[in-house]
């Protein structure tokens, strides 16, 4: 370790200044004083609400902020001076601040926002003489069936349990939400108009643009990513419910029945359960409307105004992370801004009172992709953690790994097994169990999850569990077609709806095959195919490989002695296996799921090359055209095989499940995801991923090697304005990278979503920067020194900082020693 602060401190002067600042680096006497900075606590402190509950209204708008439009225009003034003065004090600015310091951090869950955490409280009881009773909805009647929601909130053998969890979800009308998003809109435009000079006449222009500046600082690209319509329809509500049983001798049946739900579009409605616990207790002492009206309120007053909005790809570079403070400089950056407004609100007010001028405190979280806040109800605090970041098709609080091991275990002991169909049974009748649950649920098959004797919270669980397994944080449409628990009243809406995924305790659907397509029993651990289940018919896949006398899998030729012999040519048998060993290594919850996103991508990378081999083109993969014109000197896109036959070989032996899965919701999804982001990706012309895989699974000649690692340092370079490297013609941005859109130059800012792209490609679990370090042992000098300055600029960015530090020591030998080469060279 002495070694390297050694080297260190001989190089840490050629560092280059970050690219964020173009003021030049501070003197010395500026060095020798500690950049000023928040100081992070420990411990956890309560984050007062920002504005007063009488939050007033102009013109029949809402206000955006507590403060007045002049006092706001004086804050952010501020901020942008405070920001910039921040980045002269130290020469690593970037890693402290992302390259837009003068804009204003923006809130996940503002102060001021129309949506309320929670929508709707509900109240059931069942009576031995009506059935269920829908006793009190706050604080209005919801929409729908109040039979069928008290149905559902008191689930079959609830009176033989002390207590039960159930969770579903309902469909809100959004029409207040649509009018507020469509009046942003007619805002924005106004603002455009206005600075093209169109509209000059509008009376109230000053002021109007004062909070549209407020409002799109961050960009529209931004803004416009956040107004965009949910392609699947609008959000669902997510209903966490709670029922409890007392005995009571007094009463026919000797037990009192209640359900208390809590109806919130927040996926995240774990955190309300201690809430739930403590209302439905004082619920059975004051049966009253003023219970449900306390808990509202209380629920609705939690505060998470502090939490920052973060990008889909600082989003995807979180979950992919275990470090606790990854981009917690946006966290300081919200508290610095919540200081500032509390700062001038109290010099603004005149009241003497001591505990309204108290100071307030603020910390940072302990770990950054958790927010910590309280609920204060009847008096008591209640800590909850909000996830920072949120995945797709993720609900709730489940563990995959209890999943595994539930249907794992059985099938590890003593193996069954499986009715062969070619979606299901990808790698023959030994399929393993969890394959073939995701094969269901990628190809859209009917499945439900039997838990009889169970309580209803469990199979809920699994079922929610199942739908984040085949998401991967990747894919999408398989929660809204989930029922985490039905029962067989329900069961004539169930089968309307194509390929869903439910959860039920009634031992009576596993008598009806023709219900279901796969059936996962939870106490036994045993799948079973349904024999009613459609068959798959000939597709081209098939036909394709089938003419070039190569074996497809899942029409016989994966036999049970082949899969006895350990042949596995899907390579999911390797997977299962380690993943098992991991599970058993208590590796933990984000490894596993870490894993299964690396699966799924992989899994859908696949399925494009597929695609762009039996249909020559593929809709997984946009500007296929940009990548390989190989303006970086480099082509080439999708995934990477070490020679043609392992390539044709895994196609054909993928060929069912891909074609199952491109008639389905999830790909439809998938493609509209694609297409969506490919305008906003700040790289175009060069597929990261594939250069990458390059590196890693090809032996390269040093020319071939030379031109990727050159490649992926001048992509970063270009993004940040100014090339240094040397080349004989300058690549077209317009064609590579959003250069072209006025709106996105090339900059700091765009330069810092370029290595946000490339860090999503090397996450922990896929080595990091391991293999662009092997660049530094390259034999010509020219590619070391790329390495070296691409390895610069990843230290510093702020989450790529991380990644350096995580990087082996002899790595890090290795880029001081060029370093100390590149100064003999000057």
């Amino acid at each position: 370790m002495e070694t390297i602060a050694l080297a260190a401190m001989q190089v840490i002067a050629q560092r280059p200044y970050p690219p964020s600042s173009s003021n030049p680096p501070p003197s010395s006497s500026s060095q020798s004083q500690p950049p000023v900075s928040l100081q992070r606590q420990p411990s956890f402190s309560s984050f007062p609400p920002s504005r007063s509950p009488s939050t007033s209204v102009r013109n029949g708008k809402k206000g955006r902020s507590p403060q007045p439009p002049l006092l706001r225009e004086a804050l952010l003034r501020e901020d942008i001076d405070s920001e910039r003065s921040s980045q002269m004090s130290s020469q690593q600015s970037l890693a402290e601040a992302p390259p837009k310091s003068g804009a204003r951090m923006r809130s996940q869950y503002p102060a001021d926002a129309i949506e309320k955490h929670v929508e709707y409280i509900l109240v059931a009881s069942f009576d031995i003489d009506r059935g269920s009773v829908m006793e009190h909805q706050y604080p209005a009647a919801i929409s729908g069936d109040e039979t069928m929601l008290a149905e559902l909130m008191l689930p079959d053998q609830a009176h033989m349990r002390n207590q039960d969890w159930t969770i579903f979800f309902l469909h809100k009308d959004t029409t207040a939400e649509e009018e507020e998003r469509e009046a942003r809109r007619e805002r924005r435009r106004k603002r455009r108009r206005r600075k093209d000079g169109l509209d000059d006449d509008d009376a109230d222009a000053g002021a109007e643009e004062l909070n549209d500046d407020l409002e799109d600082e961050e960009g529209d690209y931004d803004t416009e990513s956040e107004d965009e319509e949910d392609p699947d329809g609008p959000p669902l509500v997510y209903v966490l419910n709670l029922v409890n049983t007392k005995l009571d001798t007094t009463v026919k049946r000797g037990s009192i029945v209640k359900a208390m739900a809590i109806c919130t579009r927040h996926s995240f409605l774990h955190i309300y359960k201690p809430l739930l616990l403590l209302a439905l207790e004082e619920y059975f002492r004051a049966p009253v409307i003023e219970t449900l009206a306390s808990l509202y309120d209380a629920l609705n007053a939690m505060d998470l105004s502090l939490l920052p909005k973060l990008s889909p790809l600082e989003n995807f570079v979180l979950h992919s992370s275990d470090a606790k403070d990854m981009f917690v400089e946006k966290f300081e950056q919200m508290v610095r801004q919540r200081k500032r407004q509390d700062a001038e609100r109290d010099s603004l007010e005149t009241s003497s009172d001591p505990l309204t001028k108290r100071k307030k405190t603020y910390s940072v979280p302990r770990d950054t992709h958790e927010f910590e806040s309280k609920i204060n109800y009847n008096g008591i605090p209640v800590p909850v953690k909000v996830p920072t970041a949120l995945s797709p098709e993720t609900v709730g609080d489940f563990s995959l790994v209890k999943l595994i091991q539930t249907f794992s275990t059985p099938h590890a002991t003593q193996p069954q097994p499986f009715a062969l169909h070619p979606h299901l049974t990808t790698n023959g009748a030994y399929t393993h169990p969890i394959i073939v649950l995701v094969n269901a649920l990628l190809t859209q098959k009917r499945i439900i999850f039997l838990g009889h004797n169970r309580p209803s919270g469990e199979v809920a669980e699994a079922v929610l569990a199942a739908c984040a397994l085949a998401s991967g944080g990747v894919l999408r449409g398989f929660v809204r077609h989930a029922f985490p628990y039905t029962d067989l009243t329900k069961v004539e809406d169930l089968l309307k709806v194509p390929g869903f995924i439910a959860g039920v305790t009634n031992p009576a659907f596993s008598y009806k095959p023709e219900w279901w397509d796969l059936l996962c029993d939870l106490p036994t651990g045993r799948m079973k195919i349904s024999n009613r289940i459609e068959s798959a018919s000939p597709t081209e896949g098939s036909l394709f490989f089938t003419q070039q006398g190569i074996q497809v899998n899942g029409t016989g030729g994966s036999t049970m002695a082949d899969n006895k012999a350990g042949i596995d040519t899907t390579g999911d048998h390797a997977f299962m296996d380690s993943l098992i060993q991991a599970i058993s290594n208590r590796h933990g919850e984000n490894a596993i799921r870490a894993k299964w996103r690396s699966w799924v991508l992989k899994f859908t990378r696949i399925a494009a090359a597929f695609e762009e081999t039996v249909y020559g083109a593929s809709a997984l993969y946009i500007g296929s055209h940009e990548t390989d014109a190989g303006a970086y000197g480099v082509s080439g896109h999708g995934y990477v095989w070490p020679d043609e036959h392992s390539r044709m070989k895994e196609l054909a032996a993928n060929v069912h499940r891909i074609e199952g899965w491109r008639t389905t919701r999830s790909y439809y999804s998938c493609v509209q995801d694609l297409a969506r982001s490919w305008s906003k990706r700040p790289v175009r012309g060069l597929d990261l991923a594939h250069q990458h895989d390059k590196l890693r699974c090809l032996k390269l000649s040093h020319d071939a090697s030379a031109a990727v690692y050159l490649a992926l340092a001048r992509c970063v370079e270009d993004a940040g304005g100014a090339s240094s490297l040397t080349s004989d013609a300058e690549p077209d941005l317009s064609s590579l990278t959003l250069a072209n859109d006025p709106e996105r130059r090339p900059g700091p800012q765009l330069q810092y979503d370029t290595i946000l792209q490339l860090l999503c490609v090397v996450p922990d679990s896929n080595a990091g920067l391991f293999y662009l370090s092997l660049g530094l042992f390259h034999p010509r000098l020219d590619v070391r020194l790329a390495v070296v300055r691409l390895l610069e600029r990843i230290m510093d960015h702020p989450a790529g900082r991380l990644f350096w530090g995580s990087l082996g020591r002899f790595a890090k030998l290795a880029f001081f020693r060029v370093k100390r080469e590149e100064g003999v060279v000057r």
